[in-house]
């Protein structure tokens, strides 16, 4: 089962930069860049930013000037729930835990999710119509476990005729599959470099027609006036560069590759989390009945394969996922669950790799 090379297979948890994006992040790590500055180096570290600010703002369609950078998608996520303290607050039950939490916290409410991983837009639209206060909903665009993508246009229509703010995480969206921002209907959306080829350390909400928003941090000004703190300039134009190099042919390609182990693993008794749903085109979520995910992690790490059992934001345990509870499955089920997310590096022949020790494993365990 071992192979002699590590094989990562975890791109949902973070993706490795493309050589170009390293290379463009290594001459800004070079130089003095606070934007802030009236010098020559601030005014060139200015021209960074804002060249960067508008190439990411042209790949998701929307004006530059609605883009708000931040550090993390989970402080994008905050600032998106926490801006309306006047309204009412309704998130998926299979949200990432950055809106999970502090909805829970804020005392909101769960849509929730069909047997096939999809947002209920019935339930969406009951919620928003038994209530008249109103309110902010957050739906993700594609789940980071499972990789089901959600119905955010229909969800879109319904939040209007509610006069509800529709916020979309659409972090592990980005780079998989084409995200317009204006066809999606929304008001506000978060997105975030390292899942998608960037680095670490940039981020972004994207705020239509430049809606009052409250920033999380209170300082000098920056981003006009929406999140204060120097911007992390080398990791925003990685970013920009990320974005410049987003290749959906190899996603599609991936797609294939998927596809052919998945069929080989049903073949065997395994079973497929979300197949009968959109999905994103690099992420498997795969149940190995009556085997524990935590055994099987360990078994392919020691065979030299990276893949997780969900969200990589829990502090390194593994638990049982609340998104596969969400969606119906026993805990005895969810708990055999792993998920298999490729990118742009990912080949075929490592798929077949992995598709062999995963059927080794299951022959050697069941």
């Amino acid at each position: 089962m071992s192979v002699k090379t590590p094989i990562y297979l975890d791109y949902n948890a973070t993706a490795p930069m493309r050589h170009q994006v390293i290379a463009k992040m290594a001459e800004l790590l070079a130089l003095p860049s606070n934007p802030s500055s009236v010098h020559s180096f601030g005014r060139l570290a200015k021209k960074h930013l804002e060249d960067a600010r508008k190439t990411i703002a042209e790949s998701i369609v929307v004006w530059a000037n609605e883009v708000v950078f931040t550090a993390s998608g989970t402080e994008a996520n905050a600032t998106a729930l926490l801006s309306f303290p006047e309204r009412r607050i309704l998130v998926s039950a299979i949200e990432h835990s950055s809106v999970l939490k502090l909805a829970e916290k804020l005392g909101g409410e769960f849509i929730k999710i069909d047997e096939n991983g999809v947002v209920s837009l019935s339930d969406l639209e009951q919620k928003l119509a038994e209530n008249p206060k109103l309110a902010v909903v957050s739906i993700m665009l594609a789940n980071n476990e499972t990789g089901v993508v959600q119905p955010i246009s229909e969800a879109a229509q319904i939040c209007k005729k509610y006069g509800a703010i529709l916020h979309c995480d659409a972090v592990q969206a980005l780079g998989k599959i084409p995200v317009d921002f204006s066809l999606l209907g929304l008001d506000m959306l978060t997105i975030s470099a390292h899942k998608c080829g960037g680095a670490v350390g940039a981020a972004a909400l994207v705020v239509k027609n430049n809606r009052p928003i409250k920033p999380l941090l209170i300082g000098g000004g920056q981003e006009l006036g929406r999140r204060a703190g120097t911007e992390n300039i080398a990791s925003i134009v990685a970013f920009a560069e990320a974005v410049q190099n987003f290749d959906f042919a190899q996603m599609r390609k991936l797609r294939i590759f998927l596809s052919v182990m998945e069929n080989e693993i049903e073949t065997a008794g395994g079973i497929i989390i979300g197949k009968n749903s959109p999905r994103l085109p690099n992420t498997s979520n795969i149940i190995m009945p009556k085997v524990d995910n935590q055994v099987q992690l360990m078994n392919f790490d020691l065979g030299g394969f990276a893949v997780s059992a969900g969200s990589a934001c829990s502090s390194g345990k593994v638990e049982i996922s609340g998104v596969l509870l969400a969606m119906g499955l026993p805990k005895d089920v969810a708990s055999c669950a792993i998920r298999v997310s490729g990118g742009w590096n990912s080949s075929e022949e490592e798929i077949k790799k992995f598709t062999s020790a995963w059927l080794g494993l299951k022959a050697r365990l069941t």
